[in-house]
């Protein structure tokens, strides 16, 4: 059980894949902008699709060593080099979301931004988690 509370005005249009707002309480985890390359940081794919599946699996590595897991995440933040390429896919990003994630949607934005740092990353996720109490 995450704990957490979807906030959703009542008369609003439903949240497809995503809450427009989350209450939680517990411990914190802040995980830092993680891309879709391996553990060994290396890129195993230059696919989009791919490359969010990989760094999907990231997020999830990262808070099962902080004790969480997707039922955990409160807040995603989606930073994509063409927002385009992320729409052309929506499809198949919500499977291999739902496949990884589950149907956990916490809050969430999408940023297109001109470069990541890593040449071959095309999206990278910030990522915070909660863990009640």
């Amino acid at each position: 059980m995450s704990g957490h509370e979807v906030l959703h005005p009542a008369g609003w249009k439903p949240a497809a894949g995503y809450a427009n707002g989350v209450s939680a309480r517990g411990r914190m985890l802040f995980l830092g902008g993680l891309i879709g390359w391996n553990g060994a940081q290396e890129f195993e794919t230059d696919d989009f699709v791919g490359q969010v599946d990989q760094l999907l699996r990231n997020i999830v590595a990262v808070l099962a060593e902080g004790g969480a897991g997707p039922e955990h995440l409160v807040r995603l933040t989606w930073y994509v080099t063409d927002k385009r390429l992320y729409l052309d896919n929506l499809r198949e990003v919500g499977r291999v979301y739902r496949a990884v994630i589950g149907r956990n949607f916490p809050a969430m934005a999408l940023v297109q931004v001109a470069a990541l740092v890593e040449d071959r990353a095309l999206v990278e996720i910030e990522a915070t988690a909660v863990v009640p109490d």
